[in-house]
C-alpha cells in the first residue's frame, strides 16, 4: 500500500524520491581468486543488483564453466588486466567466457585467457563499455581457438577502449549489427582479422593498433543478417602494420577469404572514410575496396562498395608479397610492390571508390560480382577525387560512456 506523502517525516519523502530514482543503493561485491570460484563469482553477477560494482580481487581465477551476466547497470571491474586473470583453460563446452545480455554494463580491468568459444559476447546490451579488458588465446594462432574476442552484437551505443586481443580465429574485435560505436587506443595482434565492423553504422575506429593479423581493419557488410545497411565508418589515425599472419579461420568463414597482408579492407559498405592512418608492410594490399565474392538470393543485399573515400594516409613498405594469382608478373608490371589502394573494379564508376589527389592505385577490372582473379584484367587506374565523404560528428559511441571511465 502506498503511503500518503504528508504522513512522512520531514526528509523521509526525499530518501524516498531519491531511492527510486537510483533502484538500488549502489554496493560493492568483493570476489576473489581461489577455491570454488567459478560458483562465488556466478553468485556475484546473479545477485548484483542495478548500480552495483561486482570487484575481482588480483589474481586468476580457474573456472570449469562460461559466465553470464543480465542485471542492468552492473560494473565488473578487476585489478587490471594482466594482475586478474579469468581462466576458461579448462572449460567445459564450448560457449563464451562471459556472456552479458543487459542494458548500462561496464567492464573493466580484467582479462579472460582460453574460453572454449568467444571471449566476451555482449548480446543486445546497449550502452556497453568495455575498457583495459584483455582476450588471448595463449597457445598462438590456432584454428581451434574461439572466433570473436570481444563481441558486441545488435546493441546500440558501444565503447571499446584500452583494449587487448591476440589468437582469435575470426576477429579479434568484432562489432556486428550495431550502431554507434567506438573502438578506440586498443591492440589487437595474431587474430585472423584484427577489428572487424560487420553489418553496423555510426562507428569510429581510431587510434588503434592492428599487427600480425591476417587483415588489420575490416568494415564488411553480409547479406542474410537480421540487420543489413552497415556504413557510415570512419577509420582514422590507427597503426596498421606487418599484418602478415598465415590466415587460421575454420574453413566456411567468411573471413577465411581474406588474404594475408592486408591493411584496411572494405567490402560492399556505403559511406566508408580512411584516413590519416599509418600503413606498413602489409604485402598483399595497404588498402582494399571489394564487392561480396559469393552468389547470394537476399534480395535486400547490396554486394557493391558505395561512397568509399581514401583520405591522405601515411603508406611504406606494402604490397610487396600479394597473395593472389599472378603476383610475379604483377609485381615486375608495378616495379616490385602494387600501389597502395586496391580495387576489384565494381561498382558504379565515380562511386565506389574515390582518393584524394595524388593516391596510386590499381584495378582488378572483374567484370562481373562474384567473378574470381581469374576473370581480372589488371591495370593502374586513377581514382575520383573524393565528394559526399563521411561526417565525423555522426560517428562514435555517445560521450556519456566516457564518464563511466573516468575513474
Amino acid at each position: 500500500m502506498r503511503m500518503p506523502e504528508n504522513t512522512l517525516a520531514p526528509g523521509l519523502g526525499a530518501l524516498i524520491a531519491l531511492a527510486l530514482a537510483h533502484p538500488a543503493i549502489a554496493k560493492t561485491i568483493d570476489v576473489a581468486a581461489g577455491a570454488d570460484a567459478q560458483q562465488r563469482l556466478q553468485e556475484a553477477l546473479i545477485v548484483a543488483e542495478p548500480g552495483d560494482t561486482v570487484a575481482l580481487g588480483t589474481g586468476r581465477f580457474v573456472l570449469t564453466d562460461g559466465l553470464s551476466l543480465d542485471v542492468k547497470g552492473v560494473t565488473v571491474r578487476g585489478a587490471g588486466m594482466e594482475a586478474t586473470v579469468l581462466d576458461f583453460t579448462g572449460q567445459e563446452g564450448a560457449g563464451e567466457g562471459l556472456l552479458v545480455t543487459s542494458d548500462g554494463v561496464t567492464l573493466r580491468d580484467f582479462a579472460v585467457e582460453n574460453p572454449h568459444g568467444d571471449g566476451i559476447k555482449s548480446k543486445d546490451a546497449d550502452d556497453i563499455v568495455y575498457y583495459r579488458i584483455r582476450v588471448t588465446w595463449t597457445g598462438g594462432p590456432k584454428e581451434t581457438n574461439g572466433a570473436y574476442g570481444i563481441y558486441p552484437v545488435e546493441s546500440s551505443n558501444i565503447l571499446i577502449d584500452g583494449c587487448k586481443v591476440q589468437g582469435a580465429s575470426d576477429a579479434g574485435i568484432y562489432v556486428g549489427q550495431s550502431d554507434h560505436i567506438t573502438v578506440r587506443n586498443s591492440i589487437s595482434e595474431t587474430n585472423v582479422a584484427g577489428i572487424e565492423i560487420e553489418n553496423s553504422r555510426d562507428a569510429l575506429v581510431r587510434a588503434n593498433f592492428v599487427t600480425r593479423n591476417t587483415g588489420g581493419i575490416l568494415v564488411f557488410d553480409l547479406p542474410n543478417l537480421p540487420v543489413m545497411g552497415g556504413g557510415n565508418t570512419l577509420v582514422e589515425e590507427n597503426l596498421v602494420v606487418a599484418n602478415d599472419t598465415p590466415n587460421f579461420a575454420p574453413k566456411g568463414n567468411i573471413v577465411a577469404g581474406v588474404r594475408r597482408g592486408t591493411g584496411v579492407m572494405v567490402m560492399a559498405n556505403d559511406g566508408v572514410l580512411v584516413r590519416n592512418n599509418f600503413m606498413s608492410d602489409n604485402p598483399t594490399a595497404q588498402v582494399m575496396v571489394v564487392s561480396y565474392p559469393s552468389a547470394f538470393d537476399d534480395k535486400r543485399y547490396n554486394p557493391y562498395p558505395r561512397n568509399v573515400v581514401v583520405g591522405t594516409n601515411t603508406y611504406l613498405r606494402g604490397g610487396t608479397d600479394p597473395q593472389m594469382d599472378g603476383k610475379t608478373q604483377l609485381l615486375a608490371a608495378f616495379g616490385g610492390a602494387l600501389p597502395p589502394v586496391l580495387w576489384d573494379g565494381l561498382g558504379t564508376p565515380g562511386q565506389a571508390v574515390a582518393a584524394v589527389k595524388g593516391t596510386r592505385a590499381w584495378t582488378l577490372n572483374l567484370p562481373e560480382q562474384g567473378d574470381g582473379t581469374d576473370k581480372a584484367t589488371p591495370a593502374p587506374v586513377t581514382l575520383p577525387v573524393p565528394g559526399k565523404t563521411v561526417d565525423p560528428a555522426s560517428v562514435g559511441a555517445p560521450a556519456a560512456l566516457d564518464a563511466r571511465i573516468a575513474s
